[in-house]
């Protein structure tokens, strides 16, 4: 609150007729433009003395205004001090707050002078008077000291009360003005408003034709699903075909092969065994898109995993330059999660880093890490990833050029489905690689699968013909 200053305000005047009303109006406004307020703040702060110099008067009719410079120099408040000896206000909380009116209107005035200032304050009692302080923050860098204090009361000292007419005239002309200002931002917001609804239109019709997109892109997502579905199975027929005739071929079943004949069947039953092995992660990765693939949990531990895919990768290793290691994991915690799932996504990886470390080593390993959760990393010494491609190797088809990988090219679909697999599992696939110095894959998983709020659990092949 305002502290009571000692020195001698800057002027005061007694309040005991509605001519002293617009005495301390005209007054008010005097020494705001003294201390620097700009035009605005003049007429607030004289339109704010002017209503309670007006109560003043009207309920006690013996009271006295001061006005005075309060606070530290950079921080100062033009304050007007009005005290009358009447009968105090009673209400004063509610009239404050707006919610009292009298019949007179005073509540109003109050009410509306206190949201114009930035310092208001009311002391009153039954029986003893009315104390009102109000102020209104001086501009920054505006101070007043000592000396520039003396020669302001001086001025004040020196004026004479104004013609109550020309005062009464200058009011209208503010009153004139301010409606003039509201009438502007009256328009000012009604073309703001018409502008905004213009706006929601159009955002309306953006929304309408994203989501006719959207709708046309599910549709073509599920139209893309049922379609490599189907000619998976169509391809898958003729492939098997192929791999249980080249097999018989190869054993021999109807008699032997010339050496040239052995080689031409070997690399009829590769191209095969690649082609289905293209339809399969097709087809797994339709499922996952289309949200068909299912995830079934079941407890398993990673020594375990580790045990089986040991067995099915061992043979892809071309020679001795390459080891495959899968340190111990049986002090890592059991998941609950889909773990054919899982050991495809480590399936692919390790074929992947196989296919691409010609010599060094190809290391499995598996910890608990905080949350919960289980992390597996892959990690190999083989020829790397540049930080540009790193984030291209996890999409669709993409395959990173080289001359490894010109000798040993894939489907371009393993990392891109290995990441959507773990997704699904509510997990991560990243990666971490330098060139010539091997890359490291790590997937960190949940260690107990919880179905997400809201994903219906579709069965796999939901979308495909039997």
């Amino acid at each position: 609150m305002v502290s009571a200053a000692e020195a001698p305000p800057l002027c005061a005047l007694e309040l005991r007729a509605d001519a002293d009303v617009v005495a301390a109006r005209q007054r008010a406004r005097e020494v705001a433009e003294r201390l620097g307020l700009d035009g605005q703040d003049q007429v607030r702060f004289a339109t704010a003395v002017s209503e309670v110099a007006r109560n003043a008067v009207r309920y006690a009719r013996d009271g006295r205004i001061e006005f005075d410079v309060r606070g530290a120099p950079g921080d100062q408040l033009l304050v007007a001090r009005v005290s009358d000896s009447g009968p105090g206000i009673p209400h004063v909380a509610e009239v404050l707050d707006g919610c009292y009116v009298s019949r007179t209107g005073m509540g109003m005035g109050l009410a509306g002078t206190r949201r114009l200032m930035d310092v208001f304050d009311v002391r009153t009692a039954p029986g003893q008077g009315t104390v009102v302080e109000l102020g209104k923050r001086l501009p920054r860098g505006a101070s007043l000291d000592a000396a520039e204090r003396e020669r302001v009361a001086a001025e004040l000292a020196r004026l004479r009360p104004g013609d109550p007419v020309h005062e009464l005239q200058r009011q209208n002309a503010e009153l004139a003005a301010a409606l003039a200002e509201v009438r502007a931002r009256q328009e000012d917001l009604s073309r703001l408003s018409q502008e905004l609804e213009d706006t929601n239109r159009g955002v309306v019709a953006l929304y309408a034709e994203l989501d006719e997109r959207m709708e046309q892109l599910r549709r073509a997502n599920k139209l893309r699903a049922q379609f490599m579905s189907y000619m998976g199975h169509e391809f898958r027929t003729p492939l098997d075909s192929i791999l249980a005739l080249s097999r018989l071929l190869l054993e021999h079943v109807d008699g032997p092969l010339g050496s040239e004949q052995e080689k031409q069947v070997s690399f009829i039953r590769r191209s095969a065994q690649d082609l289905l092995g293209l339809v399969d992660d097709l087809l797994d990765t339709a499922r996952v898109e289309a949200g068909k693939a299912a995830v079934r949990p079941s407890e398993f531990t990673a020594a375990e995993l580790f045990n089986a895919l040991r067995a099915t990768l061992r043979p892809l290793l071309a020679g001795e330059s390459t080891r495959l290691w899968f340190d111990d994991a049986a002090g890592v915690p059991p998941l609950r999660t889909d773990e054919p799932k899982v050991a495809q996504i480590l399936r692919n990886l390790v074929s992947n880093a196989l296919k691409f470390t010609e010599a060094g080593e190809v290391r499995v390993s598996a910890r608990a890490a905080p949350g919960d959760r289980i992390v597996f990393v892959v990690a190999d010494t083989g020829v790397g990833i540049a930080a540009e491609d790193q984030r291209r190797i996890f999409e669709d088809f993409a395959q990173v050029d080289g001359h490894v990988q010109r000798r040993r090219r894939g489907t371009g679909l393993g990392l891109s489905l290995s990441r959507k697999l773990a997704e699904l599992l509510g997990g991560t696939l990243a990666v971490q690689s330098e060139p010539g110095r091997g890359s490291v894959f790590t997937v960190e998983l949940p260690r107990e699968y919880h179905e997400p709020a809201g994903r219906s659990g579709g069965g796999e092949g939901d979308d495909e013909p039997a």
